[in-house]
């Protein structure tokens, strides 16, 4: 857990792939796809925005970090994989407004 949440893990905008293996676009790129959903805080526990548990689809805000870790400015949460700031909102179209498209990270754990 450590080592994913940590600041070294290896996480980026090449290694953060989708579920076939292509690279997602980032900052730069149009469209700009870089915000994931993960509800998570830097540490990788849960954060308060989920967009209530992941089962609202328009009111609240979701947490989501940056797959190729760039943000606005040089901060620790503009270069998170995991918890850059909270999402304008749940639905697909404020998800988009934010500069991501529905995306999200899932690890399992035996």
């Amino acid at each position: 857990m450590a080592d994913l949440h940590g600041p070294d893990n290896p996480i980026n905008k090449v290694t953060g792939l989708d579920e076939r293996g292509t690279q997602i676009n980032g900052r730069g790129d149009t469209p700009n796809r870089h915000d994931i959903l993960t509800g998570s805080l830097p540490d990788g526990t849960a954060a308060e925005q989920t967009c209530n548990d992941w089962t609202n689809g328009g009111e609240g805000s979701a947490m989501v970090g940056h797959h190729d870790r760039i943000g606005l400015n040089d901060s620790d949460a503009a270069k998170s994989w995991n918890s850059s700031h909270p999402s304008r909102g749940c639905s697909l179209e404020a998800l988009r407004g934010t500069g991501g498209d529905g995306l999200l990270y899932c690890f399992a754990a035996n």
